[in-house]
């Protein structure tokens, strides 16, 4: 290989954060490089930090600048953290083949044709030792364990060496659905060992090692054996192994299973379209289940992490589709609540509890975690022998503890946060260049960026309220008195006096003013401002946004 040439890893998202996963392997001389995309993920929102915002993605801005040298981009599983985006974002990055697994492309292609774009930008790749060549790298899909079938980490075979991309994994043996994880595969692939392991973090701080979906099958029995009411039980709907365990035990017990939300169907129906799918219980529809006697009842709801519009938000707060929980009802979580979503997954807590609901939440007995913990990330070492390991999926503090874990077994490591180019072919782990990177908000049907400005107003008037006014201005350019003020966000304690009080002072204001700043549309919007600002403050103690309308008379 040329000296000049480099093998180069960077993070667009997914590298101190959990969730967004968007990650780049260029190879070539600076500049000149070719790319894979691996992932294109989302995360969700909080109405504190993002209100009104529906999905939040990478910035693809550094890869769309490069658009040409993009040869292709691979989906390593289901989940929406890593392929959520890929209709929103494929105006952006579109154009280059897409590469899954089976059921994975199954997602992938929905994702695409919800977006009006042609599925078949879609290519279903078998396991390895299937490998993909795009442009100068090899890849191929290594099965893996974890909450959802047909995940795959990526063998990334490169001029400079192969590379495992771990994508999320677990050490599981008996999944009950998917694939189980097979120790020896990690040794074929891996050979006399890796040149770098890029690899899930997530549960590094978990210093046992990591129990099997099968696990939990004996304790979810005996639930749904014991609950006298109506049962309903949320998970995240594409862990279609969780899903058939809690349906299978209900049905075992004579209860009539029924999906709540739209992504509870489509998942389930995604499994038996790919043939993952073929002992799931019969479901009943949600129209036939007010028939049906509450404890002969168990439900699957959308909306484990607490987002406001599932079934699960629906439930606690009244009722979904005629179903509506009451005192000695069970709401199972069979889940684990994501970093950052405890406030809103609280919320659900509290709504239920309120309702007399039995909740049962982050109980081991009912879940177990789809990612790797710390025994099982040694063994990863162990079985690849990387010279490298490049910690990803995870927060500031899980990078960190996982290159430690990596350095404490002799191997070097680095911390490589989103943004962040490094060559893993010559001096590994140097830092070759500082991207910035951002976010990319689905507001609505609308794709803006995090320096927009929008999502930065919301806020802002969440926080401080708004105050909009309404001045017209002759054909003199001379301000006329009935200055209109209307105040959002304003205690009404103070709404009645202080707008009183903002109209005379800036009537009084634009009075005073010169007649060149009357002109100017901008010069009177500041004057105004800065009065409202000021008395807004001095009254009430906030400084509102300001929206000033100037109405010209011809």
């Amino acid at each position: 290989m040329s000296a000049k040439e480099r093998l180069v890893y960077l993070p667009l998202g997914g590298a101190a954060e959990i969730g967004m996963n968007m990650y780049l392997y260029g190879w070539g001389a600076p500049g000149r490089e070719r790319w894979i995309m691996i992932d294109v993920g989302v995360t969700f929102p909080s109405m504190e930090g993002s209100p009104g915002v529906d999905l939040i993605m990478a910035d693809t801005a550094f890869i769309e600048e490069r658009l040409d040298q993009l040869e292709a981009i691979f989906i390593t599983h289901g989940h929406e953290d890593h392929v959520g985006g890929l209709g929103y974002l494929w105006p952006k990055i579109g154009g280059r083949p897409v590469y899954t697994r089976a059921f994975t492309g199954i997602i992938a292609r929905h994702k695409l044709e919800g977006a009006g774009v042609d599925p078949s930008a879609v290519s279903i790749v078998e396991a390895m030792p299937e490998m993909v060549t795009a442009g100068p790298f090899k890849v191929g899909f290594l099965p893996v364990s974890h909450s959802i079938p047909e995940a795959s980490a990526m063998v990334i075979d490169t001029p400079a060496g192969r590379v495992l991309h771990s994508g999320d994994l677990k050490l599981d043996p008996s999944p009950q659905l998917g694939e189980p994880f097979d120790p020896q595969s990690f040794r074929d692939v891996s050979g006399d060992g890796l040149l770098a392991l890029v690899c899930d973090s997530t549960n590094v701080f978990s210093r046992d090692a990591g129990r099997s979906e099968a696990d939990i099958v004996a304790d979810v029995e005996a639930l749904m054996k014991d609950a006298t009411g109506m049962v309903v039980a949320t998970t995240f709907a594409s862990n279609i192994a969780r899903l058939q365990t809690l349906a299978k035990a209900a049905a075992a017990q004579g209860r009539a299973v029924v999906l709540l939300g739209r992504a509870m169907n489509r998942m389930v129906g995604y499994g038996r379209e790919a043939g993952i799918v073929t002992d799931f219980p019969n479901v009943v529809d949600v129209k036939e289940a007010a028939s049906i006697p509450r404890e002969h009842l168990f439900a699957l709801s959308t909306g484990s992490q607490g987002e406001p519009r599932a079934a699960t938000a629906s439930l606690a707060r009244d009722k979904y589709m005629g179903i509506e929980l009451t005192k000695g009802d069970t709401f199972l979580f069979s889940s684990k609540t994501i970093p950052g979503n405890e406030v809103s997954v609280g919320r659900l807590v509290n709504g239920l509890a309120e309702k007399g609901v039995r909740v049962v939440e982050e109980d081991p007995r009912y879940h177990v975690s789809g990612h790797a913990n710390r025994p099982d990330l040694e063994q990863v070492h162990t079985l690849t022998n990387p010279a490298f390991v490049v910690p990803m999926h995870g927060e500031y503090r899980h990078l960190k503890e996982h290159a430690e874990l990596a350095q404490t077994g002799g191997r070097d490591a680095a911390i490589v946060p989103n943004g962040t180019m490094i060559d893993l072919s010559h001096e590994q782990g140097e830092v070759l260049d500082i991207v910035e990177t951002g976010r990319t908000y689905l507001d609505g049907s609308v794709l803006i960026g995090a320096m927009d400005g929008v999502v930065r107003d919301r806020v802002r008037m969440a926080l401080r309220g708004l105050v909009a006014v309404s001045v017209v201005v002759d054909e003199d350019d001379r301000a006329l008195d009935g200055v209109w003020v209307e105040l959002h966000g304003i205690p009404e304690t103070h709404r009645g006096a202080l707008q009183e009080d903002l109209e005379e002072a800036i009537e009084a204001d634009l009075s005073r003013a010169k007649r060149a700043d009357l002109k100017d549309d901008d010069a009177i919007a500041d004057r105004v401002s800065r009065v409202v600002r000021k008395i807004c403050n001095d009254q009430v103690g906030k400084k509102p946004l300001v929206t000033v309308m100037t109405n010209r008379l011809a």
